[in-house]
């Protein structure tokens, strides 16, 4: 999924000690711009196919020839045309701050689904933040590939030597990297996934969740139900698995936490509590590989729709970025009832980061919610802004923001 900038800003908040989810002045610390119109290559030995991507972005109907179609955002221009030549470096679906102060930060799916992204291909990329020039710095690519077939389903090049995968396989949502293993948190099954350092996957781990499997309709043991039948085996919509994918300081514990509630098979609804829709947040030992019984539940705010990340920042203290799926300024907004390309008719209202603590007293329970920050009212007293403010504040007017730590 294409965005025009990465705003890759450091906010400086969320000092907190209160006991209630209060609202806290956000700063802007540093800011830097990576253009969406930046590429690199495929690996020289991946097959021709993902020396392009985009050919499916617009419909299931194969597009070859180069920048012949406009890619557009809600029927909004976007101003990048599709296919392209090589891979989008964006947009980017998880970050980590390195010892050394750089950042690995991974691919999403590649256009947005497992229908239009089987040229998409899946990598990290560890960049250096150049805050005093506001650019960014690409170090290292790692494209993730399965040559011992430890993914258990077919992947869109089973018969290749190196099997790469891509964007129709796996959805890429989160990752850690403890000791000289990565741990990647995935949304179509959900799975968690393991590779080592070059991208070679090494284990697949399939969700439980109160010793229950959790599975989304594109879990590849799921088939269609027939018309008027239900499959009992679904219990999770549909892009809802892992969205926020963190782990303890200790690197013991990988906490994954889904992006929309499990199906209650005996309420006939889905989770909630208090009138609240939860996201589990689930809990798995690095040590054993296996999932240790323990959830929390994170409770979403009205006016809220999802979350986009989570990263612990200490023993039992962690940040979310809880969002509604809105996007565009009160600005650039359409007028009343009306709808066009050139406009937004629904503008983002509700766009946090919100410290949470999660600890044994509370597993099982929902989180405690400390404070938040407004994503569209970053304060900028020291001009570090390289876009243009929107009445005096930077804001993060975007559809999904999907990175912090």
């Amino acid at each position: 999924m294409l965005r025009r900038l990465l705003l890759a800003s450091t906010v400086s908040a969320l000092a907190l000690s209160t006991a209630i989810a209060e609202e806290h002045p956000a700063k802007l610390a540093g800011h830097v711009v990576l253009p969406a119109a930046t590429f690199i290559d495929a690996p020289a030995d991946a097959p021709a196919d993902l020396k392009t991507s985009g050919k499916f972005s617009t419909g299931p109907t194969r597009v070859e020839a180069l920048g012949s179609v406009e890619g557009k955002s809600r029927g909004r221009p976007t101003g990048l045309k599709v296919p392209f030549k090589g891979q989008p470096v964006q947009g980017h679906s998880g970050i980590k701050r390195m010892a050394d102060g750089t950042f690995w930060v991974i691919i999403d799916n590649g256009f947005g689904s497992k229908a239009n992204s089987p040229d998409a291909a899946l990598f990290l990329n560890q960049y250096r933040m150049e805050w005093d020039k506001g650019t960014v710095e690409r170090l290292k690519t790692i494209f993730l590939h399965d040559p011992d077939k430890k993914i258990p389903f077919r992947i869109v090049h089973e018969g290749t030597e190196k099997r790469y995968l891509t964007g129709a396989d796996l959805d890429l949502e989160g990752f850690q990297i403890i000791g000289d293993k990565i741990w990647i948190g995935e949304e179509f099954g959900p799975y968690i996934i393991r590779t080592d350092m070059n991208g070679k996957v090494e284990a697949l781990f399939e969700t439980l969740s109160d010793g229950k499997p959790v599975r989304s309709p594109d879990h590849y043991t799921v088939t269609a139900a027939n018309p008027g039948a239900s499959n009992a085996s679904v219990n999770l919509r549909r892009s809802k698995g892992y969205e926020g994918f963190a782990a303890s300081k200790d690197g013991k514990f990988i906490y994954g936490m889904l992006e929309g509630p499990l199906w209650d098979a005996e309420k006939k609804d889905w989770e909630s509590v208090d009138g609240k829709t939860v996201l589990r947040i689930i809990e798995f030992s690095v040590a054993d590989e296996k999932w240790t019984g323990r959830h929390w539940k994170y409770l979403l705010e009205p006016g809220a729709s999802a979350i986009g990340d989570f990263n612990m920042i200490d023993a039992t203290t962690a940040l979310v970025i809880e969002r509604d799926d809105k996007e565009g300024t009160a600005d650039k907004a359409c007028p009343e009832g009306k709808k066009a390309t050139d406009c937004f008719d629904d503008i983002a209202k509700f766009k946090r980061i919100v410290k949470i603590e999660m600890t044994d007293a509370n597993a099982g329970a929902a989180v405690r919610k400390v404070g938040y920050i407004d994503l569209m009212k970053i304060q900028d007293p020291d001009k570090k802004a390289r876009k243009p403010l929107n009445n005096g504040v930077l804001t993060f007017p975007f559809f999904t923001i999907e990175n912090v730590d």
